[in-house]
Parts: structure tokens; sequence; C-alpha cells
């Protein structure tokens, strides 16, 4: 691929301002005198002006990793007012002066400060000309580095780590240090180099707060500021010390600040990188996923002690439902995008303000309850696995959350990956697993964590068919013996059939349907779960005409059912009921329409032929091969299609 030509107005300037922040570098390389560097560093004022500055320098990284850590995730993470001006108190020191920085620190801390008097007086603490004066400077000017570098790692990870995290039980605390901080450690890595880079330069706010006392507040920038005077080729040497320094650390960062191209990447693979809760990394001789029958492994210590818990939950907000289920229950719940389905979850989760659930799980209340206290598990769609714990530490999480020893969290965690078909993957790192595989590990988390409600969001959707159907046996003879309530989000009718006891039908937020998944099959209520399990189905109102029907997107219908007139239904067709032929149909059927075939698609051995009209919606009709060969079916063919009233279902709605 040819590379487009650099536009010379933009190339030009783009040179002068590089030759503009190189030359001062080159100046301090070309006067220093080489021969004399080493003396002019091992000058006893010059090391002890290393010593001093290395030591405020690190001083201020503590201070700042101390307080700046929990304010980056304050600011990252709550939303309060005001939020815009403490986000410009941590800016403003980085645009300030570093002499007016001072000026203001000695107004603050001073000994006729705001604080001085009491500081003295109480702690006899004096800040100004003591080296605890210099740290407080550099803190004050450092710190901003790393609150706003880390609150950019914050800000890219997404919430749903830490909310899977206290699903599991871990409170915020832990899920603080056992989640967020392993996986934005580059970028608190980078803030803290930045601010102990910027604390070990730091010169007008020390200078004017702390003042110039050798061996006390007199750092390295102000040894240099003093060498000008009497020695300038030392102090040049000592710049270039200060220089090589700088340069190290931008180097080491390599773009992680600047947010160069790649450093996404860079932080992800550094987080699957970092070594967390003993694992060993992954080897080359690492065992492949076995391709055989998923085993039925009964790990230890599935529930507690047998008990069990019924669900009730009242919810409201963009939700508005009642659910009641007894221990045991499967419920999956389907519906169109954007009815709801997740906002149930996480309303019952507690982590949406979108809806709040009156939850009771057993005889315990749980509503005022956080999410860590809750014992409801979730595994979200893309199952949020923690990219820095392997497998074995990701599903062993939400026992050790709960207090359970290492060694048996992590013994019922092997039996449970083991019985999901995981097991010889145990100690590699998400990055290293198939989407499949890394959605059966974060569903053995959930299963593992023993929780009294279950949450599973889509939890098959990244599996082939026939691994699908493995995990499918086996989630079936868990929740066969689970003491809780299950609620599965799907999109998979053969899933909501198989898995569920009931099926929950939402829309706009609303239960549309709540029934057994046979009767749901027979009577959906709602078009949107119609065609998910393959039926065409059309909104329509009774005529009161021997069974005639005015469908809701225009056209008509018969029915062999009569309803009475006016009557709001829902008219149900099997595509298997749909007739295809040539010429308009003869004989018996009600329903005859001329259309074009727009589409024809496999559906295991026979095919599904979209017809659409312009007197009915568009129908889809199953037939096999051999008759759409027969009627020579392709894309754009004229065909009539007929239906028997016989074969239209019609639900109330």
């Amino acid at each position: 691929m040819k590379r487009s030509r650099t536009p010379i107005a933009l190339a030009v300037p783009a040179l002068l301002a590089i030759a503009f922040l190189l030359l001062p570098l080159l100046g301090i390389l070309v006067r220093t005198e080489w021969s004399e560097l080493g003396t002019h560093l091992t000058d006893p004022g010059t090391v002890q002006a290393l010593r001093l500055s290395l030591l405020v320098s690190f001083w201020a990284l503590g201070l700042s990793l101390l307080l700046g850590v929990p304010l980056a995730w304050l600011l990252a993470r709550v939303s309060f007012p005001g939020k815009a001006f403490v986000r410009s108190l941590v800016l403003l020191p980085m645009v300030l002066p570093p002499t007016v920085g001072g000026v203001a620190l000695l107004l603050a801390f001073g000994r006729r400060g705001l604080l001085g008097p009491w500081l003295e007086d109480t702690f006899g603490i004096t800040l100004p000309f003591h080296t605890s004066g210099a740290v407080v400077a550099a803190t004050f000017v450092a710190m901003p580095f790393l609150v706003i570098s880390l609150e950019g790692a914050l800000g890219g990870l997404r919430p749903r780590y830490e909310e899977t995290a206290a699903s599991l039980g871990a409170s915020p605390l832990r899920v603080f240090l056992t989640v967020t901080l392993p996986m934005v450690a580059p970028g608190l890595v980078a803030g803290a180099a930045l601010t102990w880079a910027r604390a070990l330069g730091e010169f007008g706010a020390t200078i004017t707060f702390a003042g110039n006392l050798p061996g006390t507040t007199q750092t390295l920038p102000l040894e240099v500021y003093l060498l000008l005077q009497d020695d300038p080729e030392a102090a040049t040497s000592v710049s270039l010390l200060l220089l090589v320094i700088a340069m190290g650390v931008l180097i080491a960062l390599r773009g992680r600040w600047t947010g160069a191209p790649g450093g996404g990447r860079r932080r992800e693979r550094a987080a699957a990188a970092v070594p967390t809760d003993s694992e060993p990394g992954p080897g080359a001789s690492e065992p492949v996923e076995p391709v055989g029958p998923v085993g039925l492994v009964e790990p230890a210590a599935v529930d507690e002690g047998g008990a069990r818990w019924a669900l009730h939950a009242e919810v409201t907000g963009f939700d508005q439902l009642t659910l009641d289920a007894e221990p045991g229950t499967t419920i999956a719940v389907v519906g169109p995008n954007g009815s709801g389905k997740t906002t149930l979850l996480r309303a019952l989760l507690g982590l949406t303000p979108r809806a709040h659930a009156r939850l009771t799980l057993g005889d315990a209340e749980v509503t005022d309850l956080a999410p860590h206290r809750r014992q409801v598990a979730w595994v979200p769609q893309d199952g949020a696995l923690f990219p820095h714990l392997s497998a074995l530490a990701n599903t062993a999480y939400g026992l050790r959350a709960r207090g359970v020893p290492r060694a048996e969290a992590r013994r019922a965690a092997q039996l449970w990956l083991d019985r999901l078909g995981v097991g010889p993957l145990a100690r590699r790192r998400p990055a290293q697993l198939s989407g499949g595989q890394a959605q059966r590990v974060a569903l053995a988390r959930a299963l593992a964590a023993r929780p009294r409600l279950l949450l599973l969001d889509e939890p098959l959707a990244a599996l082939d068919q026939t691994t699908r159907a493995q995990v499918r046996h086996t989630l079936r003879s868990h929740l066969a013996g689970f003491g809780g309530v299950c609620l599965i989000v799907t999109h998979d009718p053969v899933e909501a059939v198989s898995l569920a006891d009931r099926v929950l039908v939402l829309e706009d937020g609303r239960a549309l349907q709540d029934a057994a998944p046979a009767e749901v099959s027979r009577h959906p209520r709602s078009p949107w779960v119609a065609r998910m399990l393959g039926r065409n189905a059309w909104p329509a109102t009774a005529t009161g005409d021997g069974g005639g029907l005015a469908l809701a997107d225009g056209g008509t219908l018969v029915a062999a059912d009569p309803v009475p007139a006016g009557t709001e239904v829902l008219a149900i067709i099997p595509p298997e009921a749909v007739a295809v032929h040539r010429d308009r149909p003869g004989g018996s059927p009600r329903n005859a329409w001329p259309g074009t075939v727009r589409e024809i698609t496999a559906s295991g051995s026979r095919l599904r032929v979209l017809i659409t009209s312009d007197r009915v919606p568009p129908l889809v009709a199953e037939i096999t091969p051999q008759a759409a060969a027969d009627l020579s079916l392709t894309d754009g063919a004229p065909v009539w299609t007929g239906v028997k009233a016989t074969e239209v279902t019609v639900v109330t709605l």
C-alpha cells in the first residue's frame, strides 16, 4: 500500500518543534566537561544533595501513593457534587508556577499559616526549613501525575470486573486490592515513575517553602542553582545527571503516559502477566483442552449443608414485576434487546440505579445488603475473567473471598473446572483461553462460589454446538440439586426449554408471560418469542367475522377459531404449515397470498424460505430441499403461499 506524502506545511513546523526541544538538551551534552564529570558528580556537596533528593523524592512518592491512589479511585468510580472542582484542584499544581505553590504552602503550613501554628503547638511539627517541608513541597507538585495517570487507567477498566468480584462475595476493599489494582498496575507504575521523577526535579516550591539549607533541604536541583553561580561546569555535569534520570524514566514508560499506539495492548499483556496468588506462569508443555465428553465429577461442598432458598423479588424502576420461585427453580428470562433482561439481573445484584429489587432469599431479607453480602453470583455475557489470575485462581476467588482456606478453595475449584471440561487448563490465564473455554471457567467460578441465587447472562453463547450441549447437560445436572433459584438470560430456545422450569418473557421491563416452557412454546404471547421459536407471529385484531383477523401491519388472515370482535391477538403460524406454490393454490386453503422469495437458508435438513408480499407481513416457510428444487426457487422468484385456517393458532393478548 502506497503511503501518502506528509504535507510540507505540517512537516516543517513539526521539524522545527523537534529542533526546539532537542537543542537545549544538546547544549548540555556539548557543554559537559566529560573529563571532569566523575569529579563533579562525586563532590561531597553533590553527593549530599543527591542523597537528600532521593530521600525526599521517595518519601514524596510514598505520600502520593498513600493519598493519590484513593483519590484517583474516587474520581474514576464515584459520582459526587463538586467532582469537576476536585479534578481541577488535582490539576492545579501542574499549571501553577512552582514559586506560587511554595507561597501557598507557606501560607497554609508555615508558622503563621492556617495550620502551621496548630501543627507546632499540638505535635511539635515545623515544616518550613526542614526536610519534611521539602517532602511536602515535592508531594504537592508531583502527586497530580500519579492521580491523573491512575484515573485514566481506572477509567479504561470496565466496572464489570469489579462488579463480578463483588457478586462472588468480595468486599469493596478486597475487590480494590485483588482485582482493581492488579489490572491497572501498568498505569499505576507509570504514574508512580512520573511522580518520583517530578519530585526528584522539584525546585521552585521547595526553595520557597523549605528554603535552601545544605544537608536539610538543599536537593540536587537547588545544588544546580547554586553551582551555576560559582562553578558552571559542575552545574552542567549535575544537570546531565538529572537529564539522564528523567529520560530513563520516560524511555522505560514507552508511551504508557502519552497513550502511544499499542499502549493498550501492552497494558493488557502486562495485566495478564502479573503473577498473583502464587500461580506459576504458563509453560510450553501446558495441556490442551480435552475433546471427549465432559465428566460429571461432583465437587465438594456445592451448597451449604443442603440448605434451600426460595426467591421473592419486587422489582421497580425500569423493570416492574414481582418474581416468586421455589428452591431449585430455574427460570429462563427471554425478550428482545432493551426489554430489561440484564437490568433485572443487575437489580437483583444491587448494581444498577435503573431498577430496584426488594429481594428475599429463603428467610433472609437482603435488599439493604451490599452486593458482596447477598450471596448472589453472576456470570456476565463476556465472562469477565480476571486477566491477572489463572483459571484455577479465578474459580477459587469466590470461596477465598468468603474465607474458605486456600487449599480447600483450590480443591473445590479444580473439581469444578474438571466437571466443566477445562480442568487441564487450570494454570492458564484468560488470555490463553478460547472464548468457549473462558466462558466455562466463568461458569465454574460462579457455581463454585456457593450462591443462594445464580444469575447467568447468556452463559453458553460463546460455545460451539457440541460443547454447548455438553455444558448444558452438566449445568442441568447441577441445577437439579441446586438449593437456590437460577435465572438464565438466553436467546436460545433450546436452552430455555431444556434448562428452565419456567420461562419469563419481558417486554419494555414488564412481564409479558411467565409459564412453563411447553406453554410458552404452544402459546407465545410475544411476537419476539414466537420468532425465537421459529414461528411466524403477526399481531392482529379480531374482526368478529368468522375467525377473521385484521393484521396490525396490514392485510387479513382467517383462523379456524372465532374470537370476539375487537380482541387483540397474536396469530401464530408454524413455518412448516406454510405451503409454497408457483401458481395460485386451489382446494382448501382459506389464506393465500402472492409474494416474492427474498432469502433461502438451511435449517438442519430443511430449508427456510423468506417470502415478502404487499398483502401481508413477511412470511417464513419451511420446505424440503427437494420441494425447493421442484419449484425452482431462487431469490426473487414469484410464488404463492397458502395457510390453512386450522393451522393458525390465535393467542389472546
